[in-house]
């Protein structure tokens, strides 16, 4: 006998498209022409901070950097749709998603200035440090979200890993454990369809990344990463049935920049597909829409870039007058410190290590 015992799906959700054309039957409610702005206003702020933070690795005043381009619809989409109560969890690229919380600019330029204490982040805003680990980050948040559940706490946990990470073993451990314990998980790939030189096809066979997740028993969407409205509305639904349980958000956008300040995507990126996907930009679909309802102009976008160059030139300024003290290399190491780091320690005070640093 042969019977057929589970059949799944995926489904796939797009709301504002290519040419900025609406979907209003899909828009969610309550989200007015005010919230769109805001939206356009967070993609481009993160937009011209991407920007400065390429700029400082290019002149030496930064350490290897990830760059975001074209990534900002999936981290702001996500990082709007959140509540205050909700946690996230990083990997090395969110950039958007730090600001939109709330994270001061001098942090993100301190920790990309090679400064771990750029890290040190307010426990109010929720957010968790820079993982650069690939999928590192998602056993932590499976157990962040069991804390939470354990508590009893009106949160949920809203983690991202690429889709590079989705092929690491942490990844199916913390959506296994995730899916057997229904946690208040919102999992969010963000497909930018290169694993450093490794393309998506070359990552798995799945005909979508979203249905990993089906295996583990949890929910499953894939969106157009670089629709803002989409995504907002795909992480919203998911945080408002995150009591009941984990959801897995394939985010279908694209790396226009470089992996990271260390690699070279010509080497091994045809320029045809790179030019492809500019013309499904995600910040220019949003200001054609604002556009053709006379809610944007020229005027405007200058007068906003004018105040973005001035926020974020003082912001760096701020994470440059940062003078690191070494003997926090120290500290945090272990939860009590051993003898034997504490006799390193005693010898770099007395040889003077801190007075020759300077």
């Amino acid at each position: 006998m042969i019977k057929r015992v589970f059949e799944g799906h995926v489904d796939y959700m797009q709301i504002l498209d290519e040419k900025g054309n609406m979907d209003q039957s899909a828009l969610p409610s309550g989200l007015g022409d005010d919230a769109i702005l805001e939206m356009y206003r967070q993609m481009s702020f993160a937009r011209a901070l991407d920007a400065k933070a390429l700029s400082l690795q290019r002149q030496g005043r930064a350490v290897t950097y990830a760059p975001l381009l074209g990534q900002e619809a999936t981290q702001i989409g996500a990082a709007l749709a959140m509540r205050k109560s909700d946690l996230f969890v990083p990997n090395f690229r969110q950039h958007g998603v730090f600001i939109a919380r709330g994270v001061p600019l001098y942090n993100i330029f301190m920790f990309w200035r090679g400064f771990e204490e750029g890290n040190i982040i307010s426990r109010e805003l929720g957010v968790f440090p820079y993982i650069v680990p690939v999928s590192s980050q998602m056993p932590h948040a499976a157990g962040i979200a069991f804390a939470q559940k354990y508590k009893g706490a009106d949160a949920a946990v809203v983690a991202f890993c690429g889709d590079g990470g989705t092929s690491e073993g942490d990844f199916y451990e913390a959506l296994n454990f995730a899916g057997v314990f229904k946690l208040p998980l919102v999992a969010i790939i963000e497909n930018n369809q290169w694993a450093i030189s490794v393309p998506r096809k070359n990552q798995s066979a799945a005909e979508t990344l979203a249905q990993k997740g089906i295996a583990a028993g949890v929910e499953v969407m894939q969106v157009d990463g670089n629709d803002v409205i989409a995504v907002y509305k795909a992480v919203g639904d998911a945080i408002g049935r995150a009591k009941a349980g984990t959801t897995l958000i394939e985010c279908v956008t694209y790396r226009m920049s470089m992996h990271t300040t260390a690699d070279d995507p010509t080497k091994y990126r045809p320029d045809a597909e790179v030019e492809a996907w500019k013309q499904r930009d995600p910040i220019a679909r949003v200001g054609t829409y604002l556009r053709a309802k006379g809610l944007w102009d020229d005027q405007k976008e200058a007068g906003m870039q004018e105040g973005f160059k001035k926020t974020i030139d003082e912001g760096v300024e701020k994470a440059e007058q940062f003078k690191p003290d070494p003997k926090s290399m120290f500290d945090n190491v272990y939860s009590f410190m051993p003898q034997t780091l504490k006799d390193e320690y005693d010898e770099a005070v007395k040889e003077g290590f801190w007075q020759q640093q300077r």
